[in-house]
């Protein structure tokens, strides 16, 4: 964080940016009381990939915006126009593994892993429980995070902060 006033921007990352990484995105703009600006980007999202209905629809029902929330190429952070990110976090273990782009800047990079809850053949609303339990483990690690001291949030400390977060 370069100033008081600067929020800390931060990068969810998931292979497609349709439930993991779009959660993220928009619970940490919900809880980041102006210190954190989140966004979302997957390594290859599908062609015309929206993000998940059930996802949006866990959102909604928690009293989270939905508005504008896009899937999307990480290509979009690459270029000289992205905003500078400080901090990128990996949601899924796909992404993880994948060789990403060199951010600019050289953010802070740690692993956050959820299971997909958007993954296999299950009823809608066995789908629906497990967004809504993914959301819940998302919302307690990032309450860590909006609530660790500004000594913490520094480029500095942030890589080590970011990849201790990892183990709760």
């Amino acid at each position: 964080m370069t100033n008081a006033v600067s929020p800390l921007n931060v990068l969810f990352l998931c292979t497609h940016n349709s439930a993991r990484s779009i959660l993220a995105e928009a619970l940490l703009n919900d809880m980041g009381q102006g210190r954190f600006k989140a966004y979302s980007a997957g390594s290859s999202p599908r062609e015309n990939q929206q993000p998940n209905p059930l996802g949006l629809e866990v959102l909604q029902r928690a009293g989270i915006a939905v508005e504008g929330l896009r899937s999307k190429s990480w290509d979009e952070f690459t270029g000289p126009d992205a905003p500078q990110m400080d901090l990128v976090i990996t949601v899924c273990d796909n992404a993880k593994g994948e060789m990403c782009p060199i951010w600019p800047g050289h953010p802070a990079t740690a692993h956050w892993g959820y299971a997909d809850p958007s993954e296999g053949d299950a009823p809608p609303e066995v789908k629906r429980e497990s967004f809504w339990q993914t959301m819940l483990q998302m919302r307690q690690r990032l309450e860590l995070l909006v609530n660790l001291p500004a000594d913490k949030l520094h480029q500095a400390a942030l890589q080590n902060t970011a990849r201790e977060l990892s183990t709760h």
